[in-house]
């Protein structure tokens, strides 16, 4: 491992491309489809997800929003010239996310036995696992 390129091959080193770019879909699926999923209730006004974002001070556009951006995300998900930027943004949201529950809304959410939480954590983790990835593919600086 002294060299760079050892260290690159240190994070991943059996799996081929062909598995990096099926894992890297798969996992990006997964997330968008969380993503998606949750778009209806934000949508909605679900009462759960205006009790999530009134207790944050951020209800109605807080919640409308972030919806938007999680459909967009979603989108940049999907196809895999945008994963990269996709999971970039997903994490950001993943983290706030994340962050909110631990800061201001606890795991558990109207009994819903830490499910939204979970499915905070999975996303962030898949994100930056799409991330390592999807590394070398990222937009030039």
């Amino acid at each position: 491992m002294g060299s760079n390129s050892n260290k690159k091959e240190f994070f991943m080193p059996v799996l081929t491309q062909t598995v990096k770019d099926r894992l890297s879909m798969v996992l990006s699926v997964f997330s968008a489809i969380v993503f998606l999923q949750t778009l209806f209730f934000k949508f909605t006004g679900d009462d759960e997800s205006v009790k999530i974002f009134s207790t944050l001070g951020i209800e109605p556009w807080g919640r409308i929003g972030t919806g938007s951006v999680e459909f967009f995300v979603a989108a940049l998900l999907i196809f895999p010239p945008s994963r990269f930027v996709g999971a970039l943004v997903g994490f950001g949201l993943m983290i706030g996310a994340v962050l909110s529950h631990i800061l201001f809304l606890g795991i558990v959410v109207d009994d819903d036995g830490g499910l939204l939480f979970a499915m905070a954590v999975s996303v962030l983790i898949a994100c930056t696992i799409i991330l390592n990835l999807e590394w070398d593919r990222r937009p030039p600086t």
